[in-house]
């Protein structure tokens, strides 16, 4: 059985709003056609000052089971997930369970004597400088990764890619690490500590990390590839189990409460969202302008993240000063959603 796509409008824009947002809408729903019919979907929310202008899905969350996707799929966030693995981190340093230049060695001692250079907070801004792990996997290796074979790995180590604090390389490695700082500093398993921390606060039911054999995503998407003109499951690959840099699922709604958090000290004091939403470096080596905070990319007026992994592509733009927001989210390796995100914004920035 097929269900139809659900769409979702405030009344706010179906009445009074007038004919510019219904343009902007209808410029959205251009935008995301190639995410339409049976082929694997997306959902997109567009907030503007706290109110949702478009909550929708598109095409399909299972093309096996034909399950459309709504505004409540699960999509895996991927590096997305990055800015709550910072966020937990600022939240122990405002416990004052840790310290921002702590060490990362001070916290996961098996790793080798030269990270006792590399802080907290050059993890957090990918300056760092450790190895990739995607890079240390053996050969002949076939099960997934999980972050305490990343720390096997990273602490066989002799060397980084340069002295830390001294360049920007993105790094799934920090955040892998971090995520395990998370554990030593707070006594508490990853998922469980952002559960408590952010996840249930903020009423986000529907979020969690994801950890194998454990919990069930909820109204979860799969993802798919498109090979030869079809498209393939290609839900998981060997560095889909890692926790911090990209394991969180969540779907557009509990996002949306996410994003309000983040404009007032409900969850995050005003000292720690200005360190997350500040530059501390500029982005080098990818293919867009920007400075890193920690978690979240800046460029102009926009706080955002990408995220991906093997089929799933996502991004949530942020537009603070105009009290916008854009989360596309979609179960499939391709188009990648930024420049659609930002497209989609354009209408809805002119009034």
């Amino acid at each position: 059985m097929r269900f139809a796509a659900t769409f979702v409008v405030s009344m706010l824009t179906a009445g009074a709003a007038g004919a510019s947002t219904t343009d902007a809408i209808n410029n959205a729903n251009q935008l995301m056609q190639k995410y339409t019919g049976d082929v694997p979907g997306a959902s997109l929310l567009v907030i503007k000052d706290g109110k949702p202008l478009l909550d929708r899905g598109y095409g399909m969350a299972d093309l096996e089971q034909h399950v459309a996707a709504t505004s409540a799929t699960d999509y895996r966030l991927a590096s997305v997930t990055k800015q709550f693995t910072a966020a937990a981190i600022l939240l122990l340093a405002q416990d004052g369970k840790l310290k921002l230049d702590d060490s990362i060695r001070h916290w996961l001692p098996s790793l080798p004597a030269f990270t006792d250079q590399v802080t907290l907070r050059e993890l957090l801004s990918h300056t760092g400088g450790l190895l990739d792990y995607e890079d240390l996997v053996p050969a002949d290796r076939t099960a997934q990764l999980n972050d305490g074979d990343v720390l096997r790995m990273v602490s066989a180590t002799t060397h980084g890619y340069f002295p830390p604090g001294s360049a920007y390389r993105y790094s799934n490695t920090g955040y892998v690490l971090l995520g395990l700082v998370v554990e030593k500093s707070s006594g508490m398993a990853l998922q469980d500590f952002l559960a408590r921390r952010i996840f249930q606060p903020l009423h986000m039911d529907h979020t969690l990390l994801y950890v194998h054999d454990v919990k069930t995503v909820p109204n979860r998407a799969y993802g798919y590839s498109e090979t030869d003109g079809r498209w393939q499951r290609t839900d998981q690959d060997m560095t889909s189990a890692t926790r911090g840099d990209g394991g969180i699922y969540s779907n557009i709604d509990d996002l949306a409460k996410w994003d309000a958090a983040l404009y007032d000290g409900r969850l995050l004091s005003d000292a720690s969202r200005k360190l997350a939403f500040t530059a501390h470096v500029k982005v080098v080596g990818e293919p867009y302008e920007a400075g890193y905070g920690f978690g979240w990319r800046i460029t102009g007026d926009t706080l955002w993240h990408s995220g991906e992994s093997i089929g799933f592509r996502n991004v949530i733009v942020r537009w603070p000063k105009q009290h916008l927001t854009v989360i596309l989210l979609s179960n499939r390796n391709d188009p990648e959603p930024y420049r659609t995100a930002l497209a989609i914004a354009e209408p809805f920035l002119q009034h």
